[in-house]
């Protein structure tokens, strides 16, 4: 079983058994830190906990080299998961405005932690639930008791020391989730460097979506993604800072193939070290 799951607003909603899931909203946005939190604050699923990219699904970036959006302390994530009421068998319900990418960050941090199972993303996120008609509520849940466990697979990660002497291996596939203009270097409004990891591959995490906002069938999406991921390929995922690039993992997963690594520090680490190159243009 693919370790991506998705479940639509309608029917979540009719499941029996939604009341006894755990929901976390994971809206955010780049441009303004605090929307999120206000719009949970406004309406969200009832139920829902909120969970806050920067304040509650990051840790502490000290040098750069973590890129913009460290991965967070195991400890202290599991607390915030615990404290919305996950369980080892839990199943958690994970939604954002609707595109996914914050909310399939989420979902592979639990991946990470070793939560495998029982994990859904709702497709078309709170956009979906809303256009339904389905409850929306303003009532902000008690912290609750979970006793969640993990503990971090590194497996599933790749430094930017084991990636510096392979830029040249035809068989590593750095797979760029970012937009063209920013993989180009045409356009760069976040890090003070522009361009991508020589030799990556665009592959716009926005190509994994309809024009519906939700994802695309598995069959599409294997589609997608068969060139890049032969037989020889070892792939590896990044974007500007280690989120979106979760978004074409779930994609991958979904699709049914294995789960690749990421680099997380991603574009905004790689750059913190002026001695490693960078490529322009396609």
């Amino acid at each position: 079983m693919a370790l991506a799951q998705l479940i639509s607003a309608e029917r979540f909603a009719n499941r029996p058994d939604a009341a006894s899931w755990v929901v976390i909203d994971c809206r955010y946005s780049l441009d303004d830190p605090g929307y999120g939190r206000r719009q949970y604050q406004h309406s969200h699923l009832p139920g829902a906990y909120f969970l806050d990219l920067h304040d509650d699904l990051c840790g502490p970036n000290h040098d750069g080299q973590r890129g913009r959006h460290p991965l967070p302390e195991p400890e202290a994530l599991l607390v915030r998961l615990r404290a919305c009421g996950c369980h080892d068998d839990s199943q958690i319900l994970l939604y954002d405005d609707g595109p996914g990418a914050f909310a399939a960050h989420l979902w592979w941090l639990l991946v990470w932690l070793g939560k495998r199972d029982g994990v859904w993303l709702l497709d078309g996120g709170f956009k979906a639930w809303n256009d339904a008609g389905l409850p929306l509520s303003s009532e902000i849940p008690a912290a609750a008791n979970g006793t969640l466990r993990g503990i971090p697979d590194t497996s599933l990660l790749v430094e930017a020391d084991d990636l510096l002497p392979r830029l040249n291996d035809p068989t590593l596939r750095l797979l760029d989730a970012r937009a063209e203009p920013r993989f180009r270097g045409e356009q760069e409004p976040i890090d003070p460097v522009a361009g991508h990891i020589p030799g990556a591959r665009c592959v716009p995490f926005a190509g994994n979506l309809g024009a519906d906002g939700r994802f695309l069938a598995p069959e599409a999406l294997r589609a997608r993604f068969a060139p890049l991921l032969d037989a020889q390929a070892e792939p590896v995922a990044y974007c500007g800072s280690g989120v979106t690039a979760c978004h074409n993992l779930f994609a991958i997963s979904l699709a049914g193939y294995p789960l690749p690594r990421l680099y997380a520090p991603s574009w905004s680490g790689w750059i913190s070290d002026p001695a490693r190159p960078v490529a322009r243009g396609d």
